[in-house]
């Protein structure tokens, strides 16, 4: 059953090297190439989302691929809190 109040955030929406059509909602410009749910993760509690992951999910689009999802808090529009994982992401791969 869908969990009310949350926001699922497959790793294909935020990979720089996935096009629109394959799935990514944001520019290329402020996405991330390749992320990991681990990173998704440390982002999304970094920046106080209270994540969920689930390593056993596979995208719709790419079904084949188990990639896994997680699960945040519904605070803001989705395009919103993607591009501020993937802010958190980049200062994590920076350090």
């Amino acid at each position: 059953m869908k969990d009310r109040g949350k926001l699922v955030i497959w790793p294909a929406y935020i990979d720089k090297t996935k096009s629109r059509s394959e799935g990514r909602i944001i520019s290329r410009k402020t996405s991330v190439e390749a992320p990991t749910l681990n990173e998704i993760n440390l982002a999304a509690q970094k920046l106080g989302f209270n994540p969920e992951v689930e390593a056993d999910k596979a995208y719709p689009h790419s079904w084949w691929e188990t990639r896994g999802r997680v699960l945040i808090d519904n605070t803001a529009p989705k395009t919103h809190l993607a591009r501020r994982i993937c802010a958190a992401i980049k200062d994590m791969r920076s350090r």
